[in-house]
């Protein structure tokens, strides 16, 4: 089993190298794009493929090459990469703790409220410029052309995705009936039947949005609880291979006894003078 562990680190690291390519082929890709929402995700795109690249040849030159500084420094930023994901993991499950819509009589969909979402996250929503991209977006995956025919029966009987039912329509509870006197939820003056217009800028469709955001960041939270897994234990076999590599470069195999010549204590002629001297008596 010698040096196993830098068989597998250095094979590791090689995929890894390898699929880090058409992360950051996707990130430019993006980058060249008109499309607002795939600008928007260029950035983390690129950063996460170029910190695998740079991670991945130090961690591939190390094991393979038995390089003990480019193992120490693809160790640390390792121990980076886990203690951020799992702040990251952390901090996700806490903003996306609150929320879930709330069922509408006779209906199969549901519908959501702004306040119902975490401070961070609706501070987060309501600023402007955020806003105006995710709107872009929203209109360019055109999630209301495909309930524009629908018929008042398909809305009885058909479910809605939270963006379909934030934006595409006003809350179910709107009376346009002009006799009326009762108050309404805001929203409902916000509703106009422009295609471009629709509910856009109401406060149930960014709550829609925030219900996407959450249900994703859930499956994000448990693919990142997998990766920490994996992560440690790659962090461990790194360890080991750090090991390795410094035996390698003081030019002892592993196994070996290292331990030199130890030199007497003080007392220890003295003492065997002493025990000469006595047998010499008897």
């Amino acid at each position: 089993m010698y040096r196993f562990s830098n068989t597998v680190i250095g094979f590791l690291n090689l995929f890894t190298l390898l699929a880090s390519i058409p992360i950051i082929g996707g990130g430019l890709w993006m980058a060249k794009s008109s499309t607002t929402c795939e600008t928007f995700l260029q950035t983390p795109l690129l950063v996460i493929g170029f910190v695998v690249l740079v991670i991945s040849l130090a961690g591939f030159i190390g094991a393979c090459f038995h390089v003990a500084w480019a193992l120490w420094v693809y160790l640390v930023v390792m121990l980076f990469i886990i203690a951020a994901l799992m702040s990251f993991t952390v901090f996700g499950f806490v903003v996306t703790s609150q929320g879930g819509g709330a069922q509408v009589s006779g209906r199969v969909y549901k519908e959501y409220r702004l306040e119902d979402y975490s401070p961070w996250l609706k501070s987060r929503i309501q600023d402007p410029r955020y806003w105006m991209t995710i709107r872009s977006c929203i209109l360019g995956s055109k999630a209301c052309e495909k309930i524009a025919t629908w018929t008042p029966l398909d809305y009885l009987e058909k479910d809605m995705s939270p963006i379909q039912s934030g934006c595409c329509k006003p809350p179910t509870s709107c009376n346009y009936n002009m006799a009326t006197t009762v108050a309404q939820d805001q929203d409902c003056y916000k509703w106009n039947n422009a295609p471009n217009m629709l509910c856009y800028e109401c406060d149930s469709c960014k709550a829609g949005v925030l219900e996407d955001v959450r249900r994703d960041w859930h499956k994000l939270s448990v693919l990142n609880i997998v990766m920490l897994v994996f992560l440690i234990g790659i962090y461990s076999i790194g360890c080991c291979a750090f090991q390795n590599t410094k035996r390698a470069e003081t030019d002892y195999p592993y196994g070996q006894n290292r331990m030199s010549k130890v030199k007497p204590r003080w007392d220890y002629y003295w003492w065997r003078w002493w025990h000469d001297k006595r047998e010499q008596l008897y």
